[in-house]
């Protein structure tokens, strides 16, 4: 039996039929904030120094302190001791930066509008060459002043490392205090956390479409599992997958217009495609065994997913105008929830090693499968839009907590909430 075929079969619940109790609102919830904890670093940091935003004590948000701890939790800048103020109009004593041994330095200023908005501006010098390496301003209103905060925190990582950073990203995750399941969406360091769905029946198996204005998931508030798509926005939703039997696993094409969904109306549970709405329903496997956890590889032309064909849990590909299933591990006898980085170059999957499960990845060019994780509870692997980091559910020191790491393991975070178990992470995608 494939340890997560069947929304019954996840460890993370355990289903009681209670009574309904269903909110679809998107609120603010305390309980949804995520404690970041570091371990780990980069094979060279960038010594930064990210002084005070000129009237940034006028405003809730402390813009320069989330500045810089987007940075350094990425692990590839250290922080440099910064006091004062410094705004995009001085002319700093690059001298005086240096001897402080930055390489890198951040000043900015943010200024109410007579509408109320709020206009934010920041300049990045290199210290070391002593030029300026750009500058932006934006105007918004105040409940975006932290999505500021992380876009200029962004826009350093891309000039700094040339990659693109993902501070402005957004995670949904699920959580559970008691009977009670939430559906939540944050920003990626956790912070600015909301209830997008509340019910008394387990949640599972968030997927975020990918323009990141809906979410696809599996809810059991009517007995049974049935996936519904809901608008971030609104909370309005709909359900797309109501059949005989069980319905889960949903998975968004690159384009958003197609949904691959397990599905068992027809018997064994078995991969299917269908629109959007949940139209133009055609099966995609035909396999005896069991088929489940399917994800589209970036270019849309094929489908990765678990199967047991084989005798134990592997991954699969398929073309998804169908045909033959390619196997794709071997390596170990029990391998799940797969999940492809958006550049198309690496698998990342959780291997059952005894009585643990570990999170790997595999170059799919070619390589051995590589373990990333110090934890023995591992699943749900999902990845950053910039490929570059994984986010997984596990436990920790007794604790449900989801997790962050690197591609090689070395960088790693640790997000706690201090009220609830959290499970089901998924990375959403660029934009807002």
């Amino acid at each position: 039996m494939l340890r997560p075929i069947t929304a019954v079969t996840f460890r993370f619940f355990t289903v009681a039929w209670a009574v309904l109790a269903v909110s679809l609102t998107v609120i603010p919830d305390a309980q949804a904030q995520l404690r970041v904890e570091m371990s780990g670093v980069g094979a060279s940091q960038v010594p930064i120094a990210v002084v005070g935003f000129r009237h940034e004590g006028t405003v809730a948000q402390p813009l320069s302190q989330i500045v810089r701890a987007d940075l350094e939790r990425s692990g590839l800048f250290r922080g440099v001791d910064a006091p004062g103020v410094l705004d995009e109009t001085a002319q700093p004593a690059m001298a005086e930066w240096r001897r402080r041994a930055a390489d890198a330095l951040v000043g900015g200023s943010v200024t109410r509008l007579a509408d109320g908005r709020y206009d934010v501006r920041f300049k990045l010098w290199d210290v070391v060459k002593g030029t300026e390496l750009g500058a932006q301003s934006t105007v918004v209103v105040a409940a975006d002043l932290r999505l500021a905060a992380h876009r200029i925190a962004d826009f350093i990582h891309e000039k700094l490392t040339g990659q693109k950073g993902v501070f402005s990203t957004r995670i949904a995750y699920v959580t559970r205090t008691g009977k009670r399941h939430t559906l939540n969406i944050a920003d990626a360091d956790g912070e600015g956390g909301q209830i997008a769905l509340n019910s008394a029946e387990p949640i599972i198996s968030p997927a975020w479409s990918p323009d990141g204005r809906e979410l696809a998931y599996v809810s059991f508030e009517s007995q049974k599992a049935v996936v519904y798509v809901q608008d971030v926005a609104s909370g309005k939703r709909r359900p797309v997958a109501n059949f005989r039997g069980s319905n889960s696993a949903p998975a968004w094409s690159p384009d958003g217009q197609t949904l691959a969904v397990t599905l068992s109306r027809d018997g064994g549970s078995q991969i299917y495609l269908m629109g959007r709405n949940g139209d133009n329903v055609r099966r995609l496997t035909q396999s005896i065994g069991i088929d489940t956890e399917p994800v589209f590889f970036p270019d849309g032309r094929s489908i990765y997913f678990i199967s047991d064909r084989s005798g134990g849990p592997q991954v699969y590909r398929i073309p998804v105008s169908g045909g033959t299933a390619e196997r794709i591990t071997f390596a170990g006898s029990y391998n799940i929830s797969p999940a492809i980085s958006p550049d198309g170059r690496t698998l990342a999957y959780v291997s059952r090693e005894g009585n643990a499960f570990r999170l790997y990845v595999q170059d799919l060019a070619g390589g051995p499968p590589l373990s990333v994780s110090d934890t023995t509870d591992d699943e749900s692997p999902s990845f950053a839009p910039n490929s570059r980091s994984i986010i997984y559910a596990s436990r920790s020191q007794g604790r449900d907590v989801l997790l962050t790491t690197s591609l090689d393991g070395k960088i790693r975070s640790r997000l706690v909430s201090s009220s609830a178990d959290v499970r089901e992470p998924v990375w959403g995608p660029y934009g807002r």
